[in-house]
């Protein structure tokens, strides 16, 4: 049986990462367009642009509106096209994060995802969820490779809600499990694929 491991090409962590990252990003490009909601913008916006322009990275900061939808790609993939920005940095959420992650697919361009949450997989993912202006769902894009670089300063996530931390370990698990169903669901004899080289799964106890 094949294993096949996807992962975003670089991956850093520790405090103060949102700062420090710029000496890796330049290697991706000369220049970021940056993506934050409002409070994220506050929050940390200031610290990645200052790490980027630390390391003489021209960046362009803007606001995301909210939704990860065609009609906020564009809108943004407008804006960066005219501030000719070579990079994308996406900052905050999931909706954040799969939005940059869509603008680099259609740009063509790297992508840094910086979350201050630790409870989704958008950071390493190689998909966004696409929703309408309404907030309803349209459909999954689907990308040939996760994101550039992912970027976890320590320092934010800890200062995000206890629930969302633990929000996050409920999605590993169940996410732990549902691949553990789909290869079962893949074997040829619906047995666990972990029973491999000769030895036999245990007989149920009855």
């Amino acid at each position: 049986m094949l294993k096949v491991i996807q992962s975003p090409a670089k991956y850093l962590q520790g405090p103060d990462a949102a700062v420090l990252f710029g000496q890796y990003a330049k290697n991706l490009a000369e220049s970021f367009f940056v993506i934050a909601d409002d409070f994220v913008m506050k929050l940390a916006g200031e610290k990645v642009v200052n790490g980027l322009q630390s390391h003489d990275i021209r960046c362009h900061a803007e606001r995301f509106n909210g939704e990860c939808s065609h009609a906020e790609i564009n809108r943004l993939m407008a804006i960066l096209q005219k501030q000719g920005c070579r990079g994308v940095v996406g900052i905050g959420g999931g909706k954040t994060l799969d939005t940059a992650k869509a603008i680099g697919y259609y740009q063509k361009l790297p992508v840094v995802v910086i979350p201050t949450i630790a409870s989704t997989d958008a950071p390493t993912s190689a998909l966004s969820v696409i929703y309408t202006e309404a907030g309803e769902f349209e459909e999954y894009l689907i990308y040939p490779k996760n994101p550039d670089m992912v970027v976890m300063d320590t320092a934010i996530i800890a200062k995000a809600p206890v629930r969302l931390l633990v929000s996050g370990m409920g999605d590993a698990l169940s996410t732990v499990r549902g691949q553990s169903l789909l290869r079962c669901a893949r074997h040829q004899h619906g047995r666990r694929t972990v029973h491999r080289g000769g030895a036999e799964p245990r007989p149920p106890v009855l």
